[in-house]
């Protein structure tokens, strides 16, 4: 069986119509999930939260689409050689 996690992070952001952070430091790790639904879950409960702040955005990033579990090494085990 092939687990599909998924990252809940978000912080602040430099300018609300854009994806960069303003500090990487103060990126909150909402925790890793064992499938899209709790994951949804998590980020939608942190998106509520700070919902009065326009710069605050929390995302879901699917950790499985990563890894390539189908060829011998994956794009992120490449770069280490």
């Amino acid at each position: 069986m092939t687990q599909r996690l998924h990252l809940v992070f978000g912080g602040e952001l430099i300018d609300p119509t854009k994806n960069a952070f303003k500090s990487v430091d103060d990126i909150h790790i909402v925790g890793i999930f064992p499938d899209y639904e709790s994951a949804y879950n998590a980020w939608k409960s942190e998106a509520q939260r700070t919902v009065d702040n326009a710069h605050m955005r929390y995302f879901i990033a699917h950790i499985h689409r990563l890894r390539d579990e189908q060829t011998a090494a994956s794009l992120t085990e490449e770069l280490d050689s």
